[in-house]
């Protein structure tokens, strides 16, 4: 499945309770050799009672990590396709809680992200405050930067323009700078508006994907802080455009995407 190119293979692990080894993912998401993706995602049997499945998440690298907004968006279309839901709206838990899930009538899935944290050890990131502008030494250079988390880690520049940053390179080294102790998704923004952004994303344990859901959201959260956005916008990722609306700093922040199935198989393990 994909959200705007972000790309999953979905896996329904209800009743089998198998255990993904970083052997297994490594050569699953290897896109010469393998099925390739940037993100694993599996379905299990909801561990708690208000939620109905629990969500597991696996970047390329093998990494278990916290929330991916595209994924969320491809995991409700799945489970409602697949008739393993009646509901249209859905609640699922994952390791940083329970994050709701609503189908659209046009096909489309709203997703609520949860709250915006800023404070640097919810991130984590390494400073004494919380700050709009954070100084960020990368080398030679030093960079004024936004974070947050949106139940994983997120850091946001602004540039002139998306198209000449240097993502990969810049993106690579702050991925695993010093200051983010769990590494840290790192966006590259550019502002057309005060309603529209430009948005390149470095996952950590991935590279740059073509969309990327809770660097979306981090990216207005931070930004409408900066006092740059306002606090709905459609943010344009190489592969489309996504919705994200926040109706108060206290609030959970929502994104409104597409998702897309691509194609069925069977794997043996």
């Amino acid at each position: 499945m994909h959200g705007l190119g972000n790309d999953f293979m979905v896996i329904d692990n209800r009743s089998d309770d198998i255990q993904f080894d970083t052997e297994n993912i490594l050569a699953w998401s290897n896109r010469h050799m393998g099925i390739g993706f940037d993100q694993l995602l599996v379905v299990r049997q909801a561990s708690v009672a208000d939620a109905e499945f629990d969500y597991q998440i696996f970047n390329a690298d093998g990494e278990e990590v916290e929330h991916c907004g595209n994924g969320a968006r491809c995991f409700a279309r799945y489970v409602s396709d697949r008739n393993l839901t009646n509901n249209r709206s859905i609640r699922v838990n994952t390791v940083r809680g329970i994050v709701t899930l609503q189908l659209l009538e046009d096909g489309q899935v709203s997703v609520l992200m949860g709250v915006p944290q800023f404070e640097p050890v919810a991130i984590p990131f390494l400073a004494d405050t919380a700050s709009e502008f954070y100084s960020l030494t990368v080398g030679e250079q030093c960079l004024q930067v936004g974070a947050a988390s949106i139940g994983n880690p997120h850091v946001l520049l602004k540039v002139d323009d998306v198209d000449d940053a240097d993502v990969l390179t810049l993106g690579a080294a702050i991925e695993s700078h010093e200051r983010f102790p769990r590494r840290v998704n790192v966006g590259f923004m550019q502002v057309l508006d005060r309603q529209h952004i430009r948005l390149r994303v470095f996952e950590r344990g991935v590279g740059e994907t073509l969309a990327c859901g809770s660097g979306a959201c981090a990216a207005l959260a931070i930004a409408h802080r900066q006092n740059l956005l306002d606090n709905t916008a459609i943010v344009s990722l190489p592969g489309g455009d996504l919705k994200i609306h926040w109706p108060n700093v206290q609030a959970s922040i929502e994104m409104t995407g597409p998702c897309s199935t691509v194609f069925e198989g069977q794997i043996k393990i």
